[in-house]
């Protein structure tokens, strides 16, 4: 409600701001890049042509990723727009193998996400396994009010034991009354979705919730592109660390959004003359007759990331993973080069490089730290302490390197 309540007052000011344009149903395809700035983007318009937009400075606030992962709390835009643009224009992408999953969403397939807030754990609901019987003793003293990860790491080594696709999540021994007085929004969505939760247990899955790494930022949330800068979701301050606390996203999103705005009047803004930049060339591509290779594609990449680099993760799953993904890379490369876009190739696209950039950091940190878990390497490794995975696309791979360096 905090974060509706936010955007909703934002989006009512930006509207009524008379020096502001508001552009809706366009898309973002890459950063125009030059001489080490970003200068614009070549943006994608509802008639799916491809037009030059020139800028003094950019900003990105794509959100995270979370729909790489087969089960999300997040809609289909979450799919890591504004990092894929900014590593293939060069920036250093940080921390990618942090991400944080929420242990309750209801399951519901083929339906809007829900997430369950971790206030019914927190009033007393119970995680039930098929036959009814709870399980969290076995993982954790403190039962469903574990952190986060804990549970959510429960949840999943109950479902791979049993071979089952979600578990339960309790209240109902509550009183009716005040299950509908204290989560009157939450009764009424799971209501809506044929669930009542004041007379039976819901069905559960974990799902992928938010992205604690992105595009590598400063303080005023500038990338390694003069004119670029990233907020929120999209970028990676350090704010969150390895494991984020559930209301820092907010507190991120007010206040470098605050802080980009004041770099940003420091700058030139002298505009370059848009006719000087490039126009995209779509002559040496044509319509595709199908779409049938995104979409499985995307299933299939979608369903790689939940299995084998997901809650929990191995040496074995990570290289399993990496095979399949680049098998989707180098389809998706070929695709790319001979047909027109569209926006679901689009977003395709960037999910099948931040797949990649995924697992490529979750196979290089050697321990298990926050939210990125490892069975073949469980310690936490202290001389890592405040280092960050960074990626770059100029570089063979990931490295470490100290919130300092930067």
């Amino acid at each position: 409600r905090t974060g509706w309540a936010i955007s909703q007052t934002l989006r009512e000011k930006v509207q009524a701001h008379p020096r502001i344009r508001l552009i809706e149903a366009h898309m973002a395809v890459d950063l125009i890049v030059r001489e080490g700035r970003c200068v614009g983007a070549y943006v994608m318009g509802p008639d799916a042509q491809i037009s030059t937009w020139q800028a003094a400075a950019v900003v990105l606030a794509t959100g995270g990723f979370s729909w790489a992962y087969l089960h999300a709390t997040h809609s289909q835009v979450a799919s890591g727009d504004g990092a894929a643009m900014a590593f293939r224009a060069g920036c250093r992408l940080a921390d990618l193998e942090f991400n944080q999953f929420h242990p309750t969403c209801l399951y519901h397939p083929g339906h809007p996400p829900l997430l369950l807030t971790e206030a019914l754990r927190g009033e007393g609901a119970y995680l039930l396994l098929p036959d009814g019987h709870r399980f969290m003793d076995r993982f954790d003293p403190q039962l469903e009010l574990a952190p986060r990860d804990r549970v959510a790491r429960a949840i999943d080594h109950e479902m791979k034991r049993l071979g089952v696709d979600h578990l339960y999540l309790d209240i109902s021994h509550r009183p009716a009354e005040w299950i509908q007085t204290r989560f009157p929004s939450l009764y009424q969505a799971c209501l809506k979705a044929g669930f009542d939760m004041t007379q039976a247990p819901l069905p559960v899955v974990p799902a992928a919730h938010y992205t604690c790494g992105g595009v590598w930022v400063d303080d005023q949330g500038q990338t390694d592109l003069l004119g670029l800068y990233a907020i929120g979701e999209t970028a990676c301050n350090g704010l969150h660390g390895a494991n984020r606390l559930a209301s820092n996203a907010l507190l991120d999103c007010v206040v470098t959004a605050g802080e980009v705005a004041a770099h940003i009047e420091t700058l030139d803004l002298s505009h370059t003359d848009a006719s000087a930049l490039p126009l995209w060339d779509p002559s040496r591509v044509c319509s595709a007759s199908e779409a049938v290779m995104v979409m499985h594609n995307w299933h299939e990449l979608r369903a790689t990331l939940w299995d084998y680099v997901g809650i929990v993760r191995s040496d074995d799953r990570l290289a399993k993973a990496q095979a399949r993904i680049q098998l989707c890379q180098k389809e998706c490369d070929q695709y790319y080069s001979k047909y027109h876009l569209t926006p679901d190739l689009v977003e395709y696209r960037n999910l099948v490089h931040m797949a990649t950039l995924i697992i490529q950091s979750a196979q290089f940190r050697r321990e298990s730290r926050g939210l990125h878990y490892n069975r073949d390497c469980p310690d936490l490794d202290t001389g890592l302490n405040g280092q960050h995975t960074w990626i770059q696309k100029d570089w063979k791979g990931p490295r470490y390197s100290s919130a300092l360096e930067g």
